[in-house]
């Protein structure tokens, strides 16, 4: 029998404190009130005072109320009952289905031991040439996905999920608008995706705590599905969210503010969810894609700030592109050169021109006069805006090389691209 305890101490916000014993972290309780029963979990143990977030708020509670400590971590049901179906933070169901009760794992657990790991060598082809030739997505690979708000992230993670090569897709949203949790299912549904996806839904109105939940939810279902060999893509929106409630917790909790009011333990909140991504080394894996929105554009804002230094590179995505300058993947060169051996030329060859391109269109705009190879440079900058980096560009990666050169050989001469004389006479257009 769990002990159960009857003197709450103190209700500040939606957190409340009992003087209670042998209490384990991120334990889950039951208040018992007039109103019915609650779930909270411990965030804080001070000696015998220990601290609990109340998941529907502590309107209602009274410091007489019962609080019974269950002895575990919040449990989340595991297991192909969940796919297709729709969750909220708590791992309750949204979709009028049936609550799952069974094959229930703890949640918030550690990151896989090394020893268990592979070095990440597999791609994930996603049908977006500015992912698959420029910045490929690698198997157990985390990335976040930078931007500000207003722009199509949403809609970037959408089409991720529709057409990943993996196995399952979970979608962890966080402070989501109705609007994008309907546009979510909508997608996916109207795709055929929406029975090999899993939805942990974190709506604005929803309390503050099953924001903290939704990462450690989502990954610990991603979990059980890799080690029985699935590959297992984890799509999250959005990190900022999950930070702000950290912060609001903490001035709740009123604990000593870092950088800009967030808890100096930040980083190491973070991390603990993205060191999660890992390819096992008998079994599947797990990769993390997560929108981290930067207020006013600042790269130096503490969460985008933490998170490049725990993820493997980013995704920059601004005016609706990928932005090839802002972006990079680290371990994209563990993929590109097994793919197809003209990868990483037209990689290299395609954002070098670019480059000179954006060089080409100041000199433009401060008047100068153009050369024969400014304008060439001009129509190969506009043909790679329009059938390389625009979001509407949906084709294979194979096609997607087809194409670089069928631009490049359009726009240039094949002596014009620096592109070795092997791969020319392999790859060159024969009819240019």
């Amino acid at each position: 029998m769990h002990k159960v305890y009857t003197k709450i101490v103190q209700i500040a916000g939606d957190v409340i404190t009992v003087e209670a014993e042998g209490i384990g972290y991120l334990d889950i309780a039951e208040v018992q009130t007039r109103r019915g029963m609650s779930l909270a979990q411990v965030i804080r143990i001070d000696g015998a005072r220990v601290s609990l977030q109340v998941f529907a708020g502590s309107k209602g509670i009274s410091t007489g109320d019962k609080v019974r400590f269950l002895g575990h971590p919040m449990r989340v049901a595991s297991g192909d009952n969940l796919l297709g179906r729709i969750f909220n933070g708590s791992g309750l169901p949204l979709d009028k289905g049936p609550a799952l009760t069974e094959n229930l794992v703890d949640i918030g657990g550690p990151s896989v031991n090394p020893v268990r790991r592979v070095v990440p060598g597999k791609m994930i082809r996603t049908g977006i040439p500015m992912i698959d030739v420029f910045n490929s997505l690698v198997e157990s690979q985390k990335l976040p996905i930078f931007s500000i708000a207003g722009e199509p992230y949403n809609e970037l993670l959408a089409r991720i999920a529709v057409q990943a090569e993996v196995d399952y897709i979970i979608l962890g949203g966080m402070g989501l608008k109705h609007d994008d949790y309907l546009f979510f299912r909508d997608t996916l549904e109207e795709a055929g995706a929406l029975s090999r996806s899993i939805f942990f839904i974190h709506t604005a109105a929803d309390p503050t705590v099953e924001c903290l939940l939704v990462p450690d939810i989502s990954l610990a279902v991603a979990e059980h599905f890799a080690l029985n060999g699935k590959r297992v893509l984890v799509l999250l929106t959005d990190m900022t969210n999950f930070a702000d409630s950290l912060k609001e917790i903490a001035i709740t909790m009123e604990q000593v503010p870092s950088n800009r009011g967030y808890p100096g333990d930040l980083y190491s909140q973070l991390a603990s969810r993205y060191e999660k991504a890992v390819d096992f080394d008998t079994a599947g894996s797990i990769t993390i894609l997560a929108v981290t929105t930067m207020p006013g554009d600042d790269v130096t804002h503490p969460v985008p700030d933490n998170t490049g230094y725990i993820t493997e590179g980013q995704f920059y995505l601004k005016n609706a592109v990928i932005e090839p300058f802002g972006s990079l993947s680290r371990l994209k060169q563990q993929v590109n050169g097994k793919t197809r051996s003209d990868h990483r030329t037209i990689m290299d060859t395609m954002i070098q021109l670019f480059a000179d391109y954006r060089e080409t269109l100041e000199k433009q705009a401060m008047g100068f006069q153009m050369s024969a190879w400014d304008n060439k440079l001009l129509q190969y900058g506009k043909r790679f805006e329009n059938e390389m980096m625009s979001l509407k560009v949906n084709i294979p990666l194979e096609k997607a090389l087809d194409r670089g050169w069928e631009i490049l050989a359009d726009c240039f001469a094949p002596e014009e691209t620096g592109i070795k004389k092997a791969l020319i006479e392999q790859y060159w257009p024969k009819t240019r």
